[in-house]
């Protein structure tokens, strides 16, 4: 079935019906077993199927269970009833900031899956405070538009914590981080390396639990100077969604026999596990 079919809205010269005699009602029945684009391109046959793709019950069907927690976040209660289903379902499929704009979450066209995206400025890091040891520097390069860097230090240490209403599946916890400072120089991305040290002589540890007490624990060593890179903080699953789940990460490098410098922190990804290729996409 495609746009290709005809639109004919009289009776066929043999009496028999056409497409737009099915009743609008059985169109959106069956728009539920099709994924949002297959709706999207469905729509476009002919009035009937674009009226009947509009129906609430066929976007309510595609939202995530938590949906209405995920548009309180983004915008408040106050909103919801003046909108239809497909309007939240598009609305929450683009980037929403939440948390002063410190954090930022979307729905997964195809599949409505959650994805998150936490900025270095809701972290706690220690020193963040001293700009000896720490900066906040400008860059088209974050999402958030800047990044937490670090000049140089003993003790490094990156705490963060989030309590969400997750839908039901398997997450990843990735940090996004890059020796070296990001900048332009007529024009063309350039990083500088002058300050990177440290992160080959011990593995940087990577820690993350749950409020219903899953755990896990890494550890390896920063590489690639110059590009960003997303390191695996660990997995969690959500088998029985019963509220928001408080999840708390960190990573660490706290062996003080040596300093440290020259390291750029975005923020944290958390999404599905099967998202993991896609990482460079965020």
């Amino acid at each position: 079935m495609g746009a290709g079919v005809s639109t004919s809205t009289t009776e066929n010269d043999d009496g028999s019906t056409c497409l737009e005699d099915i009743p609008e009602n059985c169109i959106s029945s069956l728009m539920m077993n099709f994924d949002p684009q297959e709706i999207c391109k469905l729509a476009r046959v002919n009035k009937t199927f674009h009226r009947a793709s509009s129906a609430d019950f066929v976007w309510e069907s595609k939202l995530s269970p938590s949906y209405k927690f995920l548009i309180n976040k983004v915008l408040g209660e106050q909103n919801i009833a003046s909108m239809t289903k497909k309007e939240i379902y598009a609305k929450l499929c683009r980037p929403n900031f939440f948390d002063a704009g410190t954090k930022e979450v979307w729905l997964d066209k195809c599949t409505a899956q959650v994805c998150l995206f936490i900025s270095s400025k809701s972290f706690k890091i220690t020193g963040i405070d001293d700009r000896r040891y720490w900066n906040y520097i400008p860059t088209e390069e974050s999402r958030f538009k800047s990044v937490a860097y670090l000049q140089q230090m003993w003790w490094v240490e990156v705490i963060g914590e989030l309590e969400f209403e997750f839908p039901k599946g398997n997450y990843s916890v990735f940090f996004k981080l890059q020796l070296g400072k990001p900048s332009k120089r007529l024009g063309r991305r350039v990083c500088n390396l002058d300050q990177v040290h440290g992160w080959d002589i011990k593995p940087v540890r990577f820690q993350l639990s749950t409020s219903d007490g899953q755990r896990s624990l890494s550890q390896c060593y920063l590489r690639g100077p110059g590009e960003w890179t997303y390191y695996h903080v660990g997995d969690f699953t959500i088998g029985k969604p019963n509220g928001p789940t408080n999840i708390k990460f960190s990573l660490a490098q706290i062996d003080c026999t040596h300093t440290k410098g020259g390291l750029c922190i975005d923020g944290v990804v958390i999404c599905p596990t099967e998202f993991a290729e896609r990482l460079k996409q965020f």
